[in-house]
């Protein structure tokens, strides 16, 4: 009986020992992507990179590093919600999106969405959030308000990093790395309506208020493809730098940023002309996480080592970094 026991209690010891090895696997480590998320109020900033395990958080105000959240394997997407008061991270390897509370940075939910978990997107009312899976090629749909899975939606291409809502989220817009295409979905009935194709190692998508304009980054073809959702045709492209991974649209819409990963630039287009008019150096390979200040003056940029670079669009240039 002792020699069972012992037996038995060596066979749990490394079975609970495989289970965490298991969990630690790095999936689809050759995929890299950073994301950054800056609260409604514009005090924190939150910045991941899938090669690291933490988040930093940092203090817009004080331009300081202020904590960094551990616990993560491959982070691939921050989001706030709606209020400010919660954010979400997707993470491919340990297969969660993690919840916490903004105040104290504490977990408050963890949903297993599975691995391959990768860009995530929330409806404007904060009651649903919309996660891309590359490892299944599906979208799962989470309905907050009840902490449950509302639906898996099937039929996708390796979907990373890019999803989007519309305005008034009647549509779900999921880019396929894979397929090269666009998928929209409609976000009542939850299955896809149609696909727009065309484009070349797609990353980063923006759409325009009105529903009309999809803007997305081809970093096969150093371009932004000019996408006319009435016709589900790409009207034209426009040049960029090398290697472009962002296409991030102003909020009054007037000018669309590429962020250059190989050329370490963010190319500037203006939106009503549709022509690339500038650039902005001096970056460590800017990818997809852009984001505008909400006045619109300036644009965070977050960089390879997750220091932020803070730029001003008149100026067209860096005017401070905060370090991680």
């Amino acid at each position: 009986m002792k020699n069972e026991f012992k037996i038995g209690m060596l066979i749990l010891f490394f079975s609970i020992i495989a289970t965490k090895t298991q969990a630690q696997q790095i999936f689809d480590g050759n995929i890299k992507n950073n994301s950054l998320a800056i609260s409604p109020t514009e005090n924190i900033a939150l910045a991941s990179n899938s090669d690291v395990n933490f988040v930093s958080v940092y203090n817009l105000k004080s331009r300081k590093l202020i904590k960094k959240i551990f616990g993560f394997i491959s982070p691939r997407n921050i989001i706030f919600s709606p209020n400010g008061m919660k954010f979400y991270i997707t993470d491919s390897s340990t297969g969660f999106l993690t919840v916490l509370e903004t105040k104290k940075f504490k977990i408050i939910e963890k949903y297993a969405v599975g691995f391959g978990a990768f860009g995530s997107a929330i409806s404007n009312n904060g009651q649903e959030i919309y996660i891309n899976n590359e490892a299944t090629n599906t979208v799962t749909v989470i309905d907050l308000s009840s902490k449950s899975v509302k639906k898996i939606i099937t039929g996708f291409a390796e979907p990373r990093q890019g999803i989007k809502l519309n305005a008034t989220n009647t549509k779900i817009y999921v880019t396929n790395f894979a397929s090269d295409a666009i998928s929209v979905v409609d976000a009542a009935t939850l299955k896809i309506d149609t696909t727009i194709t065309g484009f070349s190692k797609i990353r980063a998508i923006s759409i325009t208020k009105d529903g009309e304009t999809l803007f997305a980054a081809n970093s096969g073809s150093n371009s932004i493809a000019v996408v006319n959702l009435n016709t589900g045709i790409i009207a034209q492209t426009i040049s960029v730098g090398k290697d472009p991974y962002g296409a991030s649209l102003s909020s009054d819409e007037n000018i669309l940023l590429s962020g250059n990963k190989e050329d370490n630039s963010l190319s500037i287009i203006d939106v009503s002309t549709l022509t690339n008019i500038g650039v902005i150096t001096g970056f460590n390979e800017p990818r997809q996480a852009i984001v505008y200040s909400k006045n619109g003056k300036n644009v965070f940029v977050l960089n390879k080592d997750l220091s932020i670079s803070v730029v001003n669009l008149s100026e067209k240039k860096i005017i401070y970094s905060i370090q991680n």
